[in-house]
């Protein structure tokens, strides 16, 4: 009798061994062995050489970065150095997200891209079905601004605080990419403020 228990309780310790030993998996990397990388790209983030990046996943690529950008309000026009401006000094008096078929003074569309704006500058005189795309931007968006701009380098640009993208055609899909990316984005000087509640006034 006392062999039998002794049997069964040597059996009992042996098979909850056994299943202690299978329930917990091996985490420890192999000398020669990298963790995977996260295939999901964090905003902000580019595609590795050679790759093409996502729509959505961080700033499309051909996108330019400028640095060092002044913040300071004027009242008088300033000569920015990009086409169209990128940021820098700028009227007090920022210019109201929406849809405008005449230009605005640039300096308030700065003080735009200084809440938050995606700046949509276009050529005048593209088809209403490209007008049209820029509309629903408008009306998607959150912070976004859209207007003719003369003397552009192409016949769409996209622009937010420091970030500009040249593109030949409102269809690109890096522009959708772009607006998802810095419409009220990571870029943005002042967070928490308004593109709204500024002026309508184009003059």
């Amino acid at each position: 009798m006392r062999r039998s228990f002794a049997a069964l309780a040597v059996g009992l310790v042996l098979i909850s061994a056994c299943s202690d030993s299978g329930s917990t998996a091996d985490t420890t990397l192999a000398p020669d062995e990298t963790a995977a990388p996260d295939e999901t790209a964090a905003p902000g983030e580019t595609a590795a050489p050679g790759e093409t990046a996502a729509p959505g996943a961080g700033e499309p690529e051909g996108t330019q970065t400028f640095t060092d950008l002044e913040r300071t309000h004027v009242d008088t026009p300033v000569d920015y150095p990009e086409t169209p401006p990128v940021g820098g000094p700028h009227n007090q008096v920022w210019q109201t997200c929406g849809f405008y078929d005449v230009e605005f003074p640039k300096e308030r569309g700065v003080h735009s891209m200084e809440h938050g704006a995606v700046w949509i500058t276009y050529t005048v005189g593209l088809p209403a079905a490209d007008l049209a795309v820029l509309q629903a931007f408008v009306d998607n968006g959150k912070e976004v601004l859209v207007s003719p701009f003369t003397g552009l380098p192409t016949p769409v640009v996209a622009s937010a605080w420091g970030k500009q993208l040249q593109l030949e055609s409102v269809n690109d899909p890096r522009l959708a990419q772009f607006v998802k990316t810095f419409d009220d984005g990571p870029q943005t000087p002042e967070t928490n403020t308004p593109c709204a509640q500024g002026t309508t006034d184009t003059n």
